[in-house]
């Protein structure tokens, strides 16, 4: 069996039920705007559609290298473990979660879980199965796809950090001076 459809499949339930899970959220009682977060959110769609440019039938250039079988399977694994982690720190975080920047009432510091290894374990997670992803296809829209979605990721996760401190104040600040923010155990 070929991994492609494997691939496919982990990223098409990920969607699926994440979007679904977007019902279960307190109301936002403030949010950050959608000119703060045009630039990440633009970075994203074009990274999601150069990783998923299909990869069969690249030749030359476009194709920079070709996993073997197990080198692609093992990516599919990578795969499975970044998109569980990130479904981890969702199901952790509860009805705080926006996939917006936002405060919710009673909003918080979460420290515990995949938050007490890093501060945004949803990126870390999704980032593991985007460069597995990456890895799995091998072709040039697949590296420039990754660095995109990479570069929204840091762009959404500073933007987050300057509303929370907004937010939480010395709580957020003590927090982050003790996690780091998407790398487990790199220095804060």
């Amino acid at each position: 069996m070929h991994p492609a459809p494997a691939i496919a499949a982990l990223w098409q339930i990920w969607v699926v039920s994440w979007l679904a899970a977007a019902f279960w959220a307190d109301p936002v009682q403030k949010r950050a705007g959608f000119q703060a977060e045009f630039r990440y959110r633009a970075l994203w769609m074009v990274g999601v559609v150069l990783l998923f440019v299909p990869a069969h039938g690249y030749v030359g250039r476009l194709r920079l290298w070709m996993p073997n079988l197990t080198e692609a399977w093992i990516c599919v694994a990578l795969i499975a473990i970044g998109l569980v982690f990130s479904w981890w720190a969702r199901l952790h975080l509860g009805r705080l979660w926006s996939g917006t920047i936002t405060a919710k009432a009673d909003h918080h510091v979460v420290d515990t879980g995949p938050y007490g290894l890093v501060r945004h374990p949803i990126y870390t997670g999704l980032l593991l199965a985007v460069f597995a992803t990456m890895a799995a296809k091998g072709t040039v829209w697949g590296v420039a796809g990754a660095a995109l979605l990479t570069i929204g990721a840091v762009i959404k996760a500073r933007l987050e950090e300057q509303f929370l401190r907004g937010e939480l104040g010395t709580a957020y600040d003590d927090y982050a001076r003790r996690v780091a923010m998407l790398v487990p155990f790199a220095p804060a």
